[in-house]
């Protein structure tokens, strides 16, 4: 009795907590439903994928520098010439090609007289370097032949054989299938975490592909950056991607 004696006296207030108890639960069911969507937008596997293959390299780049020094720039000169004569012919009797040599231009450089560790504008000689570039698909034959050249040290010809670049001319190539290799595998990793759970891998919704590592084979070095070894004929080449998919 008494309590509907408080409501006849404050009609008004009663309507307004009622009116205020609805807002309440229904501002309640969509901030849960706006929660929920959220979810569904938010929710999805980030997963990284890779893929790796065996690569022959299928072009060398060798360098060789030979060097003479003398009083007198012209006696240099002639001695550089002759012992680069030697050289070519050695290469030609190797069956190298002679549109597989190539040669720099001649470096040229002063040889101050020095008392004391200061240099008192004589010169004492001059030092002249020639250098020849070999490049070729015959890998492995160069790669001997860059092995054997030091025969001619033997000779008294003064040279120095770097160490040659073994490269692969099919990357642009390779890269492009090996990154659908790489997605594939993030798309089986995804399934397999997926049908544990009980749910079904969706669409993809971002991708980013990572840095090839290109190393020696069997190597286990990795670079932020990517790597490209350039020391060995066989390597190996890895891609990897990240992917998110979505979660249905």
């Amino acid at each position: 009795m008494e309590s509907t004696r408080v409501g006849s006296r404050f009609p008004e207030l009663f309507a307004g907590l009622t009116l205020l108890s609805a807002a309440l639960i229904a501002s309640s069911f969509l901030w849960a439903g706006a929660i929920r969507n959220i979810k569904r937008v938010d929710d999805g596997l980030l997963i990284t994928g890779s893929a790796k293959r065996p690569i022959k390299s299928d072009y060398i780049v060798w360098k060789v520098a030979i060097t003479s020094q003398q009083p007198t720039v012209q006696a240099a000169y002639k001695e550089l010439n002759s012992r680069t004569e030697r050289v070519q012919r050695y290469l030609k009797e190797a069956k190298v090609a002679d549109s597989e040599i190539s040669l720099s231009s001649l470096e040229t450089v002063a040889i101050p007289e020095l008392v004391k560790e200061r240099e008192t504008g004589k010169i004492l000689g001059y030092k002249l370097s020639q250098r020849l570039e070999i490049r070729s698909n015959q890998v492995e034959r160069y790669a001997k032949l860059s092995r054997q050249i030091n025969e001619l040290i033997n000779e008294g010809i003064p040279l120095t054989s770097e160490p040659p670049e073994y490269l692969y001319n099919e990357l642009s190539k390779l890269r492009i299938e090996m990154i659908a290799e790489a997605t594939k595998d993030a798309k089986a990793r995804a399934e397999s975490i997926a049908k544990s759970t009980g749910n079904r891998v969706g669409g993809v919704r971002s991708a980013d592909t990572g840095v090839f590592q290109i190393t020696e084979r069997n190597s286990t070095a990795v670079s932020n950056g990517g790597s490209y070894d350039t020391s060995s004929i066989d390597k190996d080449i890895t891609a990897v991607v990240s992917v998110k998919f979505g979660i249905e």
